[in-house]
């Protein structure tokens, strides 16, 4: 196996959010599900943003929020994910690019424009996400380079992937040629919804071995397994993934290997401002130590210090070097 060119290459929805303050009354009154993520069409979008409130646009997408994490750790880092040559499009290239990833997806010419996400962030934290994929759903397996995932130590890809079908194809692909190439491919679930629409499709993929590496939250996990209860969810996911990392929020994360299960605490958040890309941070740090060797606990460190970071502020990427962050608390 030749050495790797980057630490982590993520596959994805590539998203602009459009971020806004909301009560919990616009959520009911828009029939949202408080904390979950559905798919909108635009007609829908536009009577959305119409609704909204003073809103902050911030690109976005969950596998590339995580691959700028990556970056802001110090590793290298590329990102897969389509955008029209639109002005959302533009933008989304030049913010990624700037936070240190490579990003070489062609632009589409025609067809819908870029996609976004209006994301209601309520009092409490939590965000309600409403997504318009547009250009994104037409990721293909062409997008997919052979070489580029060949060059990546872990290929990391968004359940949200599995909603589009030309998409879902370009995940298939991207993962035989990881393991082709004798790298890893990880998946994030990335949405308890998400999970109950291809709940079947998602455990075969760990099952059959096609996923290296889990990320659930707690919902997902027990949405995956279809309990209410964490322990008799987590011992099923034991029997079936190589490796597993369940996030519990304030509660921290627990590692799931056939070796058992490990607690690792999370890190103290002076203000909880907005829980927007917590997970995929999350993913982020844990990728960068596993890229890099280290031990499990020590990548669940990692993960709960870019998570604490980004859910002091605003927004679903980092506003402070997580490498810098590393090296304060010794994890660097």
């Amino acid at each position: 196996m030749s050495t790797a060119r980057y630490d982590v290459v993520g596959i994805g929805n590539a998203i602009v959010d459009v971020i806004a303050r909301a009560e919990e009354d616009f959520l009911l009154g828009h029939g949202m599900h408080k904390g979950g993520m559905q798919l909108i069409d635009e007609p829908r979008a536009e009577a959305i943003y119409a609704a909204m409130g003073p809103a902050v646009e911030i690109s976005g997408g969950s596998a590339a929020n995580t691959i700028v994490g990556v970056a802001s750790f110090g590793a290298r880092a590329a990102f897969v994910g389509r955008v029209k040559a639109d002005g959302l499009g533009r933008a989304f290239a030049h913010d990624i690019r700037a936070a240190g990833v490579g990003f070489t997806t062609p632009f589409a010419a025609d067809g819908p424009s870029t996609g976004r996400c209006y994301i209601l962030v309520t009092p409490d934290g939590e965000r309600t996400m409403n997504t318009y994929l547009g250009a994104a759903q037409h990721l293909a397996p062409d997008d997919v380079d052979a070489d580029l995932i060949a060059a990546s130590t872990i290929t990391y890809l968004e359940g949200y992937l599995w909603d589009p079908r030309n998409a879902k194809e370009a995940f298939r692909r991207a993962a035989a040629l990881a393991h082709a190439a004798g790298r890893s491919v990880a998946l994030s679930l990335s949405d308890a919804f998400c999970v109950d629409r291809w709940r079947d499709e998602f455990r075969e993929l760990v099952r059959g071995g096609t996923v290296d590496v889990l990320f659930a939250n707690e919902a997902e996990l027990k949405s995956l397994y279809q309990t209410a209860d964490f322990a008799t969810a987590a011992a099923a996911l034991r029997e079936e993934a190589r490796l597993a990392v369940v996030t519990r929020s304030e509660r921290g994360c627990v590692v799931i290997n056939s070796g058992g299960l490990e607690a690792v605490e999370a890190f103290p958040v002076e203000r909880l401002v907005d829980t927007t890309g917590a997970g995929d941070l999350f993913a982020a740090g844990f990728l960068v130590g596993l890229a890099r060797g280290a031990a499990h606990a020590t990548a669940a460190r990692l993960g709960a210090l870019a998570a604490a970071e980004v859910i002091g502020h605003l927004g679903a990427r980092p506003e402070t070097s997580l490498k810098a962050l590393a090296a304060q608390h010794g994890l660097g």
